[in-house]
């Protein structure tokens, strides 16, 4: 296993083949994602990379935000042979410092039913008043 990782915001580096199948094949809630989809979603979102020293990505992160007052952090994922490395922490680690370095976000929301333990290493806790959270799923058939 390599013995570095460089965090970077550059979507350019980005290996979009490789993130579509780990969202759309590896992760539970992005499972069938089309790769339009996601093209579509890396386009429109602040995105994060992990690479090793021999330059492969290794994790993956995404923030939907309006850069002023309110960011989602989703789509986070750290390959299955890199895991156990302190990536995960990595990727939370970079895109909180870049959130407070280039905006003014005072509100970071997330959903998790795995990784709670890490996220509530940063902060993140469960919403004070989660009733006042609501969803709407659009069926699109």
């Amino acid at each position: 296993m390599p013995t570095s990782f460089t965090f970077s915001n550059d979507r350019a580096l980005i290996d979009r083949d490789l993130v579509h199948r780990w969202l759309s094949e590896e992760s539970y809630w992005a499972k069938g994602r089309s790769r339009a989809t996601q093209d579509a979603a890396i386009d429109a979102s602040r995105n994060y990379s992990i690479r090793d020293d021999a330059d492969r990505q290794v994790g993956y992160a995404r923030v939907v935000t309006d850069g002023v007052t309110f960011a989602w952090l989703c789509d986070v994922f750290v390959d299955e042979r890199a895991r156990g490395h302190g990536i995960g922490r990595m990727l939370v680690e970079g895109v909180l410092e870049d959130l407070r370095e280039s905006s003014t976000v005072k509100r970071i929301m997330l959903a998790t039913s795995t990784a709670g333990g890490l996220y509530a290493q940063y902060g993140f806790a469960p919403s004070a008043d989660p009733d006042h959270y609501m969803v709407k799923l659009i069926d699109r058939g």
